[in-house]
């Protein structure tokens, strides 16, 4: 469990400096900057809470994990499907595209591993 913290974490600073670094100066609609911030303040404390594991924090980490991947879908398949609609912000549209791929598919992976890791036996 561990290593899937690390990884939690590792996705959330990822969302939260890249939305910064993508919406500073770009004229992004706030509430389009705001989504990755909540997201990845959510997967950040369910990694906090996982320090113990128990069920309530499993479950805080697994929706966090979750609820990363529920937003994080619509960004890349929409740029997938329909990129001239898109607003890439301060990147490239194809690097972007890659990182958003790269995040979602992360964090359905670390979903499932949130889910169906056998939880630590009591001390």
């Amino acid at each position: 469990m561990p290593f899937l913290r690390l990884i939690a974490v590792i996705q959330a600073l990822s969302l939260i400096l890249g939305e910064t670094w993508r919406s500073w100066g770009a004229g992004r609609p706030l509430v389009f900057v705001v989504d990755d911030y909540l997201i990845g303040g959510l997967l950040l404390l369910g990694a906090w809470f996982m320090r113990t594991d128990s069920l309530r924090n499993r479950a805080l980490f697994a929706a966090g994990w979750g609820a990363n991947a529920g937003m994080i879908y619509g960004s890349f398949f929409g740029k997938l499907i329909d990129p001239a609609s898109s607003n890439p912000g301060n990147f490239d549209m194809g690097p972007l595209t890659g990182l958003l791929g790269l995040a979602f598919f992360v964090s359905v992976a670390g979903m499932i591993a949130a889910i169906i890791l056998p939880q630590k036996a009591p001390a």
